[in-house]
């Protein structure tokens, strides 16, 4: 049976409804279901099998990228290694959360935290490896999360292959905190870890900032503005109010990037109202369509997007898919215009 681009989706097909196979795909999709150190709202572990099935709901030709789908998308199945990683560092973190990691007079905690950095090292390895993987084969690779702390192996496999790499990161958090709350590959510490683990990322490049610590402010301070550029949203709003074009913001913020750029996209950098259960929502934030033309800008300006991550997607317990339904059209764009 030949493929209808215009049909709705099979039962049974791939993500976006496809009939692809991994060796004819272009764009593989590694699905990340981890969420261990997840400190307010959870669910993200469920975000990889929610942007799957929403993604039978998106129209495969896009105004702007034109037919992504044709390139062949790929999502691969769930390592059953991660869920059980997820699994056993979720339980052992909870009460370590519960006490903010205020637990040095408690050894079986301090214990407990061992082993969930551990479950955090092994899973950086595993996501490394399949990420080095699939570049070999001359793939482009996305991270499907999770919370964000899912993307350090891939970040670190990209930025092997392409030196001086730097990084476009959407979030309304930093993430600049080191070991937060004692957990050392914390979601709320994956840029501290990609900017003192990985020497082949030159820069990172942050927008939509709202919500942030003062050491952060203080570690990026200690980094220079030549390796980590933060872009607040107070600031972005207050240039947009002042009559500046987002054009000429976008251009701003693209021009700090070097030659080939990894996008590392957390939904809570959108307006909460497009996300409302990832776990840690904040008032403000971009529209749908400023991002998309973030990503517009970055091919215009004729920087190479490489490899890209897209993470904390919550699907609502009440089985609302929203969180998921804008989670998989970000992604789609997110892919059509790293094809471009």
């Amino acid at each position: 049976m030949s493929f209808d681009p215009n049909a709705a989706a099979l039962e049974g097909s791939g993500i976006y409804g496809l009939p692809s196979a991994l060796e004819d795909s272009k764009v593989v999709l590694i699905p990340v279901p981890f969420e261990a150190t997840t400190s307010y709202g959870g669910g993200t572990a469920n975000g990889p099998s929610a942007i799957f099935e929403a993604s039978k709901q998106v129209d495969l030709y896009d105004h702007s990228t034109g037919r992504p789908y044709e390139a062949g998308i790929f999502m691969l199945d769930e390592s059953k290694e991660i869920v059980e990683l997820n699994s056993r560092a979720k339980e052992l973190a909870s009460p370590i959360i519960e006490r903010g990691g205020l637990i040095d007079d408690e050894p079986e905690l301090v214990k407990a935290l061992g082993v969930v950095n551990s479950c955090g090292k092994r899973l950086n390895e595993i996501v490394y490896q399949k990420t080095k993987e699939l570049i070999a084969q001359e793939k482009i690779v996305g991270i499907i999360g999770g919370d964000h702390s899912t993307p350090f192996g891939a970040i670190q496999a990209h930025a092997e292959r392409y030196p001086g790499l730097g990084i476009l990161h959407l979030d309304a958090h930093c993430d600049l905190r080191k070991a937060y709350e004692g957990f050392v590959w914390s979601h709320a510490s994956i840029m501290y870890n990609v900017m003192t683990h990985i020497p082949n990322v030159a820069k990172l490049v942050q927008f939509a900032i709202r919500d942030f610590s003062e050491s952060e402010i203080d570690f990026a301070r200690e980094m220079g503005k030549d390796r980590i550029a933060i872009h607040f949203d107070e600031e972005l709003s207050a240039k947009k109010f002042e009559g500046q074009t987002w054009q000429k913001i976008t251009e701003d913020i693209v021009e700090g990037l070097p030659a080939n750029v990894y996008l590392s996209f957390d939904i809570d950098g959108l307006d909460p109202t497009l996300c409302p259960n990832t776990g840690t929502p904040v008032p403000g934030g971009c529209s749908f369509q400023e991002v998309v033309y973030i990503l517009k800008t970055v091919v215009k300006s004729g920087r190479k997007i490489v490899g890209f991550d897209l993470n904390e997607v919550a699907p609502s317990p009440n089985g609302d898919e929203w969180d998921a339904n804008v989670g998989a059209r970000l992604l789609y764009k997110m892919i059509g215009y790293t094809l471009l």
